[in-house]
């Protein structure tokens, strides 16, 4: 069986974002005073990349992934403060569950949800996060219900104050790295070809002999253990949380937004959208007070009525049309040319 090389263009995405992380690794350095909006940048950048690998790559439009924030946020808040896992190993423990947890419940969320197409899964996503929300409300003796949970004693692994803000910002930044990797692998992997096909036409996917609903599931599990991982530090960073502001509809279109107008099923997409978004509605916030959230609707109906591709596509477009390039391959190629080196059969 012949190995598949890396695509020379895989390499270059791969540097760029490790020169992104990189530079934001310099941030705490050169922002000392401004480090909340600093944590809240990157893990947003989190949220989104992960949301790309189920909204973008596979064209799944979830409106749910706050419940898989809260989700995150809530067992690993419950297991180190009312559980008691303390100590390196209970807080390793605890980051498990999130794991084993998040993956239990996209695989189950999937399973039911997929079955749903457009619009109807979306909506499905919806009503699943609102049925999270008023279980952890409800759910008085175990999660607090609306009084919320505190988070106010953790360990500190290596020395390491879990509070403090220059330590959140760079445990972010950490899944931050992961879930570009992720991106960066689905850009030239043969699951992220299948998840490109099965989100252009299913039809025509199963025809090829993919099985949409094993590559959606596996999309989801990737993309909730992201996300449960971000409300972990969330939860964290955050001290105090409660189940209207974790499992919130607005956190899942906020996050969804981001990706959206940085551009779906591309890398640092995700990532430019949640900087100029969570950048822009802190600026607004200051510069216009009450009428802020007037402003920031209208910048981003410009963005998406100047850049429908996001800023991701709106960039590669301006590079191409600077560099004087022209693809070599008309619209759709791409993607055949892919499926095509992921099965391993002969171009013709």
């Amino acid at each position: 069986m012949q190995r598949r090389r890396m695509d020379p263009t895989a390499r270059r995405r791969l540097a760029a974002a490790a020169l992104v992380v990189a530079g934001l690794a310099l941030y705490p350095a050169l922002f000392p005073g401004a480090l909340n909006l600093g944590v809240t940048l990157v893990l947003y950048a989190a949220m989104a990349t992960a949301w790309d690998v189920l909204g973008g790559w596979a064209g799944q439009l979830s409106l749910g992934h706050a419940a898989l924030v809260g989700l995150g946020a809530y067992t690993f808040g419950l297991l180190t403060q009312a559980a008691g896992w303390q100590g390196s190993v209970g807080l390793a423990a605890a980051v498990a569950a999130v794991v084993l947890a998040a993956a239990a419940a996209t695989l189950a969320w999937g399973w039911v949800t997929f079955r749903l197409r457009g619009p109807y899964f979306t909506l499905s996503s919806i009503a699943v996060a609102e049925i999270l929300r008023l279980v952890a409300t409800n759910a008085r003796r175990l999660t607090g219900g609306a009084q919320g949970l505190f988070v106010f004693s953790l360990p500190r692994p290596l020395g390491l104050d879990l509070f403090d803000r220059t330590v959140e910002f760079y445990l972010a930044l950490g899944l931050l790295a992961l879930a570009l990797g992720v991106a960066w692998w689905l850009s030239w992997s043969r699951f992220g070809y299948y998840l490109q096909a099965i989100r252009e036409d299913e039809e025509a996917a199963m025809a090829l002999g993919i099985h949409p609903l094993r590559y959606k599931l596996g999309a989801f599990v990737i993309s909730g253990v992201l996300t449960a991982l971000a409300g972990a530090i969330y939860g964290v960073f955050l001290s105090f949380f409660e189940p209207r502001g974790v499992f919130n509809i607005e956190l899942s279109v906020s996050v969804a937004l981001m990706a959206i107008i940085g551009g779906t099923g591309t890398m640092l997409g995700p990532l430019a959208g949640a900087a100029l978004l969570t950048v822009a509605a802190d600026w607004l916030r200051v510069i216009f007070q009450q009428a802020n959230l007037l402003v920031y609707g209208v910048l981003i109906v410009l963005v998406v009525r100047f850049a429908p591709r996001g800023i991701a596509g709106a960039a590669a477009a301006l590079a191409r049309r600077w560099s004087g390039a022209r693809s070599a391959h008309p619209a759709g190629e791409g993607l055949e040319h892919g499926l095509r080196r992921a099965s391993g059969s002969p171009q013709g």
